[in-house]
């Protein structure tokens, strides 16, 4: 059998029957990982999906207010926290990897706690969403719509953080089944609670918002159930102690640039949709750039389950003083995302022509997304690739460098192309939404620097 196997592609040096067995190892942990991760992130992303979808249905104006709503949401909020838990992936995947337990509890109440202080300012924003928006330009009625889907969500915001922080403390352990399951378990009960506030209540857009929040502190009670009572956390979560209240600073020294990492990727594309609200005719384009980009988010969850994977895999193993591990295991992951990103390709370009019709029933609005599912199909798979080597990037503890880079692609060269393309050369929405494609190019300096790093350490 000639050589050029997967293992052999994945390994540069050792002996043919340790490699593969090896390599087949990892596979399996990162699978065994990443498939449940990969479950609840979709589970919990399909939340807001569903939203959206049930405010689709009540015509174009409320559609564009909840999608203009979610970005401004996700800008000023939602990102920053998932950023910030994010430095979670390496503190506590390391000191598990260390095996010093019981710093994962105290890592956790510390992030939670302050979280819960960072929430509220973002609160008071999202109670002015209305008048923000309006000032900088988006149509009035868009505004005043994506003004009142924001306060009806503001309950949401405290409750998303706690979850972050729940979820990381979980995942660096290796302890995925029960985050799929919670996950699985607010989605369901998220889909009946949407139905009955929107159309059984007649609540409208107010009760899509309001059904977020309820969903976000489901799975919070069933998280925190699951740490309090489980014998897997019994040496990690040993209780509430004022540890936690102190040295602050060591956490938002990891912290501030997690989050710069993760925000600095996802407002580039909410950006896309809030310039979207100034083309002409911006209640078609802001619908459709909204449902594109959620789409793209949506898909986004897989190889975003691979990233926190292989960023326990590498945090774990660079805590035990594993470096050639922790390599092999980058390996593994940037293979699976190749693959993973041609089928996911595949099928996305195979619905494109009915995937517009659970979001609305305006025909124009489903061929103009048929056209954007071509962009997302080539974006996710420069995206798969970049999302595991940031994963790799927050096991190690290298946010700043992921951040300088983030930086680089998206506000030097991305968005100013996009509006470029958009409003100076006036060509239109779906080439605002083809900057995605460009931007994911980042990848390859991404794995120019995790190649040339763990080259020198390992």
């Amino acid at each position: 059998m000639a050589r050029g196997s997967v293992e052999e592609s994945l390994l540069a040096a050792g002996r043919p029957g340790e490699e593969c067995l090896s390599v087949r190892e990892e596979v399996k942990k990162q699978l065994w990982l990443a498939g449940p991760m990969i479950a609840g992130a979709l589970l919990q992303n399909v939340i807001q999906m569903i939203s959206v979808m049930y405010v689709g249905h009540l015509g174009e104006l409320p559609l564009a207010g909840a999608s203009m709503a979610n970005s401004f949401a996700t800008v000023t909020g939602l990102s920053l926290l998932l950023g910030m838990a994010s430095a979670l992936d390496t503190l506590c995947g390391q000191a598990f990897g260390a095996r010093q337990y019981y710093l994962l509890g105290i890592y956790m109440q510390r992030a939670m706690f302050l979280l819960t202080l960072v929430s509220v300012p973002v609160a008071v924003i999202w109670f002015h969403t209305g008048e923000i928006l309006l000032l900088f330009g988006q149509d009035p009625d868009i505004a005043a719509e994506a003004g009142n889907y924001a306060r009806w969500m503001i309950p949401a915001i405290f409750g998303y953080g706690l979850m972050q922080c729940q979820v990381r403390f979980l995942q660096t352990q290796n302890i995925v089944m029960p985050v799929m399951a919670s996950a699985g378990a607010a989605a369901a009960c998220h889909l009946v609670v949407c139905w009955v506030l929107v159309y059984g209540l007649g609540l409208g857009s107010k009760g899509a918002a309001l059904s977020n929040a309820i969903a976000f502190w489901v799975n919070v009670v069933l998280l925190a159930v699951y740490i309090r009572v489980s014998s897997a956390c019994k040496e990690t979560w040993t209780g509430f102690s004022m540890e936690a209240f102190h040295d602050a600073l060591s956490f938002f020294r990891l912290g501030i640039p997690s989050a710069l990492m993760v925000c600095l990727e996802m407002w580039s594309f909410e950006l896309i949709v809030l310039l979207s609200g100034l083309l002409p005719n911006p209640k078609l384009e802001t619908s459709v750039l909204s449902i594109s980009l959620n789409t793209a988010a949506f898909v986004w969850m897989i190889p975003f389950g691979l990233g926190s994977a292989v960023s326990t895999r590498v945090s774990n193993e660079l805590g035990a003083g594993r470096p050639q591990a922790a390599r092999l295991a980058v390996r593994v992951v940037v293979f699976l995302a190749v693959s993973e990103g041609l089928v996911i390709g595949l099928i996305l370009v195979c619905i494109r022509y009915i995937w517009g019709h659970a979001y609305s029933n305006v025909e124009e609005v489903v061929r103009y997304v048929a056209k954007m599912m071509l962009v997302i199909t080539v974006s996710n798979f420069f995206d798969g690739i970049q999302c595991v080597l940031s994963g790799v990037a927050r096991g190690c503890g290298w946010q700043k460098i992921g951040a300088c880079i983030n930086l680089g692609a998206y506000y030097i060269a991305g968005i100013p192309s996009a509006y470029l393309i958009a409003f100076v050369l006036r060509v239109g929405g779906m080439f605002l939404a083809d900057v995605m494609h460009c931007m994911e190019n980042r990848a390859c300096g991404w794995a120019s620097y995790v190649g040339s790093s763990y080259k020198s350490c390992c």
